[in-house]
């Protein structure tokens, strides 16, 4: 699953919680490892902030409540979709 909507919005709710400053710090491949091994929590994370449709109030309410671990998984997965999209734009 993807998160879906405005991704530079779930990066600024990432943010606002004080998630992106520690991920940045840690081992990815350790993250990336976790997510694989756990893809019944990604989706879970991506379709709880899907529900928010790009609000970023809710957004960063709905973060405060996750565990750290799933705060990574969702910066991860920010990171991993920002290069994505970054690549398809590179490639057009």
């Amino acid at each position: 699953m993807f998160i879906q909507g405005n991704l530079q919005v779930v990066f600024d709710a990432l943010y606002s919680v004080g998630a992106i400053d520690p991920v940045l710090g840690m081992d990815w491949e350790k993250i990336n490892s976790e997510m694989n091994n756990s893809p019944h929590l990604v989706n879970k994370v991506c379709a709880r902030i899907n529900a928010c449709a790009g609000d970023h109030s809710l957004l960063v309410e709905i973060l405060k409540t996750f565990e750290p671990k799933l705060l990574n998984f969702v910066a991860m997965e920010v990171a991993r979709e920002f290069c994505e999209y970054q690549d398809r734009k590179e490639l057009h």
